[in-house]
């Protein structure tokens, strides 16, 4: 064994002595009373009470840092509960505003079918083609050849929404009352001037116009348009929209008017199409109710 070795064999011996003593003198010195304490203990807790308190403030703080580790968490778990019963709730709430909706537009359409003198049948939207703007260039229904033919009214509860254009097993496309294709005869509910109401086809919004109203009739923006009732396809005083804005020219026969559709194209969901002509309109008969509260439209 070399001198080497022994050395580092006395050193350990030493330092594991010191490591059993020195605490040793440090807890006998803490357990004595004040009274008896001689300069040495009160030496070792001069230099052991820094130590203690650096100690005692790490050990505290990695306690303090544990138990706010296993509140978060507590926390965490709590708050992902909450969301997912938030979001329970929110998506319970969207499905009984739906049916709340859907309940209103149906019971709107029993409404809407009462008024109506002649054969009607129900159907539900069931698509909707959109340009780039995501505005509504035709809907499709859920009604086949077996119960409409191409050329039927369609009807809405807030007014017309256009006529049956095509159909294709157990659907039918709607060429909505907006399409520049669309041509409707009208009068102006106010003043009964008369012209033809023909949709403008815009990009992103809904518009119409109506041709053939003469120069002299005095309309103004605002002012309800209704289906006339002649041609024997639409049945008369069905509100088409109110008048947005009149130019008249310095010349020529007729004066530009734009109209605002009635209906929400958009939020349609089930219309009305009207099975077999209505009875002609009786130019001399006077309605019981006029047409803005026939069909829920608001005066302006």
């Amino acid at each position: 064994m070399t001198a080497t070795t022994v050395t580092r064999r006395a050193l350990e011996y030493v330092a594991t002595g010191l490591l059993l003593v020195v605490p040793l003198v440090i807890l006998q010195a803490n357990f004595k009373h004040p009274e008896r304490q001689n300069a040495l203990d009160r030496g070792v807790l001069a230099v052991s009470a820094p130590l203690q308190r650096a100690m005692s403030w790490v050990i505290e703080g990695i306690g303090e840092a544990w138990s706010g580790y296993v509140w978060l968490v507590d926390v965490e778990e709590e708050n992902s509960e909450l969301r997912r019963e938030n979001d329970r709730l929110r998506r319970e709430l969207a499905e009984r505003t739906r049916l709340a909706s859907d309940a209103l537009r149906l019971e709107q359409l029993v409404g809407l079918k009462a008024r109506i003198p002649a054969d009607t049948v129900g159907a539900r939207v069931v698509a909707a083609g959109t340009n780039p703007f995501f505005r509504v260039v035709r809907i499709t229904l859920d009604r086949g050849e077996r119960e409409i033919k191409p050329g039927m009214p369609v009807l809405a509860p807030d007014g017309v929404v256009g006529r049956i254009q095509r159909i294709h097993g157990s659907y039918a496309d709607v060429l909505l009352a907006v399409d520049p294709q669309s041509s409707i005869d009208v009068v102006m509910a106010r003043t009964g001037g008369r012209g033809v109401l023909k949709g403008l086809g815009g990009e992103s919004s809904y518009g119409c116009k109506i041709d053939y109203l003469e120069r002299t009739e005095e309309v103004k923006e605002g002012d309800l348009v209704l289906t006339s009732g002649l041609g024997g396809i639409f049945p008369r005083d069905v509100p088409l929209g109110r008048i947005k804005k009149v130019t008249k020219a310095e010349y020529g026969l007729y004066q530009e008017v734009e109209v605002e559709p009635s209906v929400d194209f958009s939020r349609l969901s089930h219309v009305l199409v009207i099975l077999a002509p209505p009875p002609p309109p009786d130019p001399s008969a006077k309605m019981k109710k006029s047409p803005e509260a026939a069909f829920g439209v608001k005066p302006q």
